[in-house]
């Protein structure tokens, strides 16, 4: 079939080499290139880079605006294809396309509909995660659903992990569902269950509630790794907690409590203890923690979360 693909970072770009292998891609539509590192430099969207050197047309643009949508119109595609786009696919533009759009997202629908799905699911310990391939529809995440798989995730794995994971795991599911369509046996059923909503995480997600049971508190840690960042502060000074893993045979710590070990930092939680092994200081770079510690000079007062 004729498609357009609508995607940005780069959990999209399996997807997109899934689909170009067996179908033409008249344009790729992604976010428009980004100021990124120190120096600022304007950089293309991983997706934009893949279109590039897949040698597809690229459409660069913020918004699906009346320009954007007569100018994606104007191709003629059987089918939109979005992934993790960051943008919002309304009429006309949502009936353009001879079959509409369908959408890969990371969550087994209804649950975490949303920007952030994989992260509010590990914040919330779902031991399940999956993929879902549905038909765009103008209520958010709500449309039938052609394909849905679960797919195994490593119980430390981060979000961005879990991400990489899923993206690869959906691209098949997205590419098989394409072919469907392509050759009219694809079939999408309504979505079953209590919807649950995954918004875009903030600053403020990433804080670590230390009087929390410990496995809690590694979920948040987990959903928040490594955007926006899980941290604590210690004496009023942010600290960002780069790696860790809940401790075994720990003493036992109150919430908030630290105390060095060889090569690592243990901080006390509800029922046990976080082993952390690399944080950063506010206005320095990433460290090993228990270097941070030993230079911190601390007495046993000092408490996370103060």
């Amino acid at each position: 079939m004729r498609l357009v693909f609508a995607g940005t970072p780069a959990v999209a770009v399996p997807t997109l080499h899934a689909l170009a292998v067996r179908h033409e891609i008249a344009a790729v539509i992604t976010r428009p290139d980004a100021a990124l590192g120190r120096k600022r430099v304007l950089t293309p969207s991983p997706v934009a880079a893949a279109a590039e050197a897949l040698g597809v047309p690229i459409i660069k643009t913020a918004r699906l605006d009346e320009a954007a949508t007569a100018q994606i119109t104007a191709l003629g595609a059987d089918l939109g294809v979005i992934v993790a786009y960051g943008g919002i696919v309304r009429e006309p533009l949502l009936s353009a396309p001879r079959h509409g759009w369908i959408n890969l997202h990371f969550s087994l629908l209804p649950s975490w509909r949303g920007a952030a799905p994989v992260q509010r699911a590990l914040i919330a310990g779902d031991a399940e995660l999956g993929v879902s391939v549905f038909q765009l529809v103008p209520a958010l995440d709500a449309g039938d659903v052609f394909a849905m798989r679960s797919v195994h995730v490593p119980e430390d794995a981060t979000a961005d992990v879990a991400l990489s994971i899923l993206a690869e795991e959906g691209a098949g599911v997205t590419s098989d569902v394409v072919a469907g369509i392509a050759d009219g046996t694809a079939a999408a059923s309504p979505q079953v269950g209590t919807a649950t909503l995954a918004p875009k995480l903030a600053f403020e997600d990433g804080a670590l509630e230390w009087t929390e049971p410990v496995s809690s508190v590694f979920a948040r840690y987990r959903g928040t790794t490594p955007e926006p960042g899980a941290h604590t502060t210690i004496d009023g000074a942010r600290l960002k907690i780069l790696t860790a893993a809940p401790a075994s045979d720990a003493p036992v710590l109150a919430p908030g409590q630290l105390t060095g070990t060889k090569g690592a930092v243990l901080i006390g939680c509800a029922d046990g203890a976080l082993e952390v092994t690399r944080v950063q200081p506010a206005g320095k770079g990433a460290m090993n923690a228990a270097d941070w510690w030993r230079g911190l000079r601390a007495d046993e007062s000092v408490r996370a979360g103060s």
